[in-house]
């Protein structure tokens, strides 16, 4: 494709037919967001926001940065909608604040076991018995959706995307921490059981829904849901403490 005007094409056309002929990528990275969400949100709402993150990369997309400009949307699209998720707040304060709590007592059973906690011992924190606790895991999922939000230094919610630098930017500081943090991430999901390793891999980096895993693994699609929430949960919880809080603008 050419990401370049020709002599006969203006600028206002270019962009025009860049933005039409990326449209269905918004489509595609609002899709596999919507999947997994509640159905209470509304897929062309997703895909509003998605455009409007479209037309920001279009606008500011710069070839000599060496980026293909579908790489560079995908991460605008995505980040346009993950943002007005977040504008919205269409989690329910009860669901949010179960995460917080379901959080906080798996870091409450690391301090004490000194080693990724089990169910048993989350619930126990909780004061709830372990189906509880799982019904707890079912109802906040999709809080943690695409962003691994977490609060930090008991500020307002962050999330990564924040966090990571584009790749295209490779100053040392910038290559340092986008490497921490992959080693925080790393070291958090090689502490996990490894039936939520699976899952948070099979979910995240293969993109396969919840009964696509629950096919393979041999488990029921609402176990998968209660180990993804609990896996991210986790993570959020290893973060939260040794990720540094944002720095000043």
């Amino acid at each position: 494709m050419n990401c370049y005007p020709t002599t006969e094409e203006s600028g206002v056309d270019q962009r025009e037919r860049l933005i039409l002929e990326h449209l269905p990528q918004v489509r595609l990275i609002a899709r596999r967001i919507h999947e997994r969400l509640p159905e209470s949100v509304a897929f062309d709402d997703l895909v509003s926001a998605g455009v409007l993150g479209l037309i920001a990369a279009v606008d500011n997309f710069d070839p000599a940065q060496g980026v293909k400009l579908k790489t560079y949307a995908e991460y605008k699209i995505r980040g346009a909608i993950l943002d007005s998720l977040r504008g919205l707040d269409w989690a329910p304060r009860d669901k949010r604040k179960k995460s917080r709590q379901i959080e906080a007592a798996i870091a409450a059973a690391e301090q004490r076991w000194k080693r990724s906690p089990t169910e048993e011992e989350v619930a126990s924190e909780l004061c709830v018995d372990v189906e509880e606790y799982r019904n707890w895991l079912v109802e906040t999922r999709g809080l943690e959706v695409g962003s691994l939000e977490f609060a930090a230094n008991g500020q307002e919610s962050q999330t990564l995307l924040k966090f990571i630098p584009d790749s295209s930017e490779q100053s040392p500081s910038q290559i340092l921490e986008r490497s921490e943090l992959e080693r925080l991430l790393a070291e958090a999901i090689g502490a996990m059981p490894k039936i939520e390793r699976i899952v948070l891999t099979l979910y995240f980096e293969e993109e396969m829904t919840l009964r696509q895993i629950a096919e393979i693994v041999h488990l029921h699609e609402s176990r998968i849901s209660q180990l993804k929430s609990q896996a991210v949960l986790r993570l959020r919880s290893h973060l939260e403490r040794c990720w540094p809080g944002p720095r000043a603008a």
